[in-house]
């Protein structure tokens, strides 16, 4: 099992747009996504790492990505985003089995949704979704597959709040599971790869008994 430990900032980040500068003056390291756990199938492994911390009350998320096409689909959330250039974090903050999967495209479009299993889902409702800031550095307008080799940016200001379904008076001190994902399922070469590896038979990122150790200093 991966283990994660997501430092505590001294300060406030209140858009997501500073947060890849807060995290280099932090000195936070990037962590591979780099599970290829179909590789007869699925064998294309694009550069993909992320960097998480925290300020108490929100957690930051900065995703770099190189990939040989992109796709931006989706016009608005909760759409199929899983189907774009797409990066996720599935997260279990609590033993309740509940856990939330936070999907994002590469133009900031965001499907978040809790539940104990993939197939009863509860979406994040309007005011959940709205508190959560995007920054994405290939714009946010729609765009249809552009088979070239694209270097992108992703980072997310995901206040606790995202986590609907619980009540944290913050994030300091939580012990949590989850992980890591980058996909594209409507992409020329679709991938599924994952930072904490997945023993299935084929891809299925819902599968919290593949999950890694993320601890929130």
């Amino acid at each position: 099992m991966q283990k994660l430990i997501i430092s505590k900032l001294n300060q406030k980040v209140a858009q997501a747009s500073d947060i890849p500068s807060a995290l280099l003056a932090a000195g936070i390291t990037y962590t591979p996504i780099s599970n290829v756990n179909w590789p007869e199938a699925y064998p294309y492994l694009p550069k993909v790492e992320f960097a998480a911390a925290h300020t108490g009350d929100a957690l930051l998320l900065h995703y770099r990505v190189e990939e040989q096409s992109v796709r931006a689909v989706a016009k608005k959330d909760h759409e199929h985003i899983w189907e774009d250039a797409c990066v996720e974090f599935f997260c279990m903050p609590a033993q309740d089995g509940i856990y939330y999967n936070v999907e994002c495209n590469c133009t900031g479009k965001l499907l978040v949704a809790a539940g104990k299993d993939r197939h009863v889902r509860q979406p994040a409702p309007a005011e959940v979704m709205q508190r959560i800031d995007r920054w994405a550095s290939l714009g946010t307008e729609p765009f249809d597959t552009r088979v070239e080799s694209t270097k992108w940016e992703l980072a997310l200001r995901l206040p606790i709040t995202t986590f609907f379904q619980h009540k944290f008076a913050g994030f300091s001190g939580l012990t949590a599971t989850g992980n890591f994902y980058k996909c594209g399922d409507g992409l020329p070469v679709p991938h599924f790869i994952s930072w904490n590896p997945i023993a299935t038979p084929t891809p299925d990122f819902h599968r919290p008994d593949f999950f890694g150790e993320i601890k929130f200093a």
